[in-house]
C-alpha cells in the first residue's frame, strides 16, 4: 500500500463511519419496512400502532393489554383471531405485498392496517 492510499483510507473512514450510523438512525429508517417481527398493541380500543409498514414475510403479533376481549379480523378474510383476553396474543405472517385493513368484531369502530412491501 502506497503512502497516498494509506492517507485517502484515513480520510475515508470516518466519512464511512458516519454513514453507516446514519443508515441506522430513525430519521433514516422512518420509510422503511420493519424488521421480521412487529408488535402491535390493543389498548384502551385502539391499535397501536394504528398503520404499520412491514416487509414481505413478516410476522406481525397482536397482544391484547386491554381489560375486555377484542379480535383482529382482516376486511378481506386473509386472517382471523379468535377472541383474545388480557395478555393473550395473535400473529400472523404476511407473504404478499399489499395493504390489509383490520377491525376488531368485538368492536368494529376499532380499526388498523398493515401496509406490506
Amino acid at each position: 500500500m502506497t503512502k497516498k492510499n494509506i492517507w485517502v483510507a484515513a480520510l475515508a473512514m470516518p466519512v464511512l463511519v458516519a454513514l453507516l450510523l446514519m443508515a441506522g438512525s430513525p430519521s433514516v429508517m422512518a420509510d422503511q419496512p420493519s424488521a421480521a417481527g412487529t408488535d402491535v398493541k390493543i389498548d384502551n380500543f385502539s391499535f397501536g400502532p394504528q398503520t404499520i409498514t412491514v416487509g414481505v414475510g413478516t410476522t406481525v403479533t397482536w397482544t391484547n393489554r386491554d381489560d375486555i376481549p377484542h379480535t383482529v379480523v382482516s376486511t378481506d378474510g386473509v386472517f382471523k383471531s379468535k377472541v383474545r383476553d388480557t395478555d393473550e396474543k395473535f400473529s400472523y405472517t404476511f407473504t404478499k405485498a399489499g395493504t390489509y385493513p383490520y377491525f376488531c368484531s368485538v368492536h368494529p369502530k376499532m380499526t388498523g392496517t398493515v401496509v406490506v412491501r
